[in-house]
């Protein structure tokens, strides 16, 4: 297939959607959600280490948001130094561990509180309430990073895309259609994926995990005009709606990363075209078409809305560790290690051991 008859492909369904949509999507008012409270424990265990040897552990988000609450962090281990490390530029924060070079079995406990409640935007033509454009604080929100850039054949796609459409809402639901009607979730992709959307177009390949789909909304958006952030985190709790789509006890693999659109007018929207995709694959007996009702419901709910059955660590890429001798991360959403032999591979659990635990509270 030539490129450009592929990226013409799909448009005219996303397009024709975000044009059509509603005025309102959801009409009936309804109760705040109540907040559940949580708490998650990662412990690290690096085995045969050699040399200096160093940890790092996400800790949730540093700003309280009307979704997410920080309550408390706590750590013990047998390193020599164990701090919070606050990176305001990146808005991340995590705990730095570094052990003592003869230390052979480095271990590392963090536990971390926090309550949640589910969001659910109000995505009506024109606003309910307006929220003005706080330029300053979301400007960092349109530029590029390593993974993903906003020129080339990103801005070529974007383009395309929002071809036509007036709005910022309609651009931003058109995105959405268009990442789920032409992508795909890859059970093979190892962990949440790389988010390399400059690969992904140049291959035409376009399946992925969350990191690799959300992360095409994200470069998407910000090619099209709209700050856009992936928002990186772990699931901690079962859904209420889709057993795909949740997580309790033993999480240690329930990492899953979301994302974020700022619109004039409504502030920050949550989307999560990944996960919709993960409803059609994985959402008993699996495989699910399109228009399969579960699949419409995911399809309609998760542009707008996020159940907060899931702990939020940072929104940061292109991440330099405090202390770490490697390059740096492409996000922040797993625990890290490093010992004289280099960066250990944070999903391989001969070298590298941990698990993480959530129970409500």
């Amino acid at each position: 297939m030539k490129r450009r008859t592929f990226l013409k492909s799909g448009l005219g369904a996303a397009a024709g959607v975000a044009v059509g949509l509603p005025r309102a999507r959801r009409a009936s008012a309804h109760e705040p959600a109540k907040w559940r409270t949580f708490e998650v424990v990662a412990r690290i265990e690096v085995a045969d280490a050699s040399g200096p040897t160093q940890a790092w552990m996400p800790l949730p988000l540093m700003q309280d948001t009307d979704y997410f609450k920080t309550l408390a962090n706590k750590w013990t281990g047998n390193a020599q130094t164990m701090k919070e490390i606050r990176d305001v530029a990146q808005e991340a924060s995590y705990v730095h561990a570094v052990f003592a070079t003869g230390e052979k079995a480095p271990v590392l406990e963090v536990a971390s509180r926090f309550s949640a409640r589910d969001r659910d935007v109000e995505v009506l033509d024109p606003p309910l309430k307006g929220v003005g454009m706080d330029k300053a604080s979301v400007a960092r929100y349109l530029k590029p990073s390593g993974y993903v850039p906003t020129d080339g054949l990103v801005l070529e796609t974007s383009r395309q895309i929002v071809k036509g459409l007036g709005t910022d809402l309609e651009k931003a639901r058109a995105i959405y259609e268009w990442i789920v009607d032409n992508t795909f979730r890859d059970p093979k992709v190892k962990g949440c994926g790389l988010g390399d959307i400059k690969a992904m177009l140049e291959t035409r390949y376009f399946g992925g995990k969350c990191a690799d789909l959300n992360a095409l909304y994200v470069g998407f958006a910000r090619a099209a005009g709209l700050p856009a952030r992936d928002v990186y985190g772990v699931r901690c709790a079962d859904s209420a709606e889709f057993k795909s789509l949740g997580k309790s006890g033993d999480i240690t693999k329930a990492q899953h990363c979301r994302a974020e659109v700022y619109l004039t007018g409504y502030g920050w929207v949550p989307v999560d075209p990944a996960d919709v995709r993960k409803v059609v694959l994985e959402e008993p007996p699996g495989n699910r078409p399109l228009d399969d009702p579960l699949v419409r419901k995911a399809r309609l709910k998760l542009f707008g809305e996020w159940e907060m059955n899931w702990l939020a660590y940072n929104y940061s890429h292109d991440v330099k560790l405090l202390g770490s001798r490697e390059k740096p991360l492409a996000f922040l959403m797993y625990p890290h290690a490093e010992t004289a032999d280099g960066r250990r591979d944070s999903l391989d659990p001969t070298t590298f051991k941990y698990q993480i635990t959530a129970k409500e509270v």
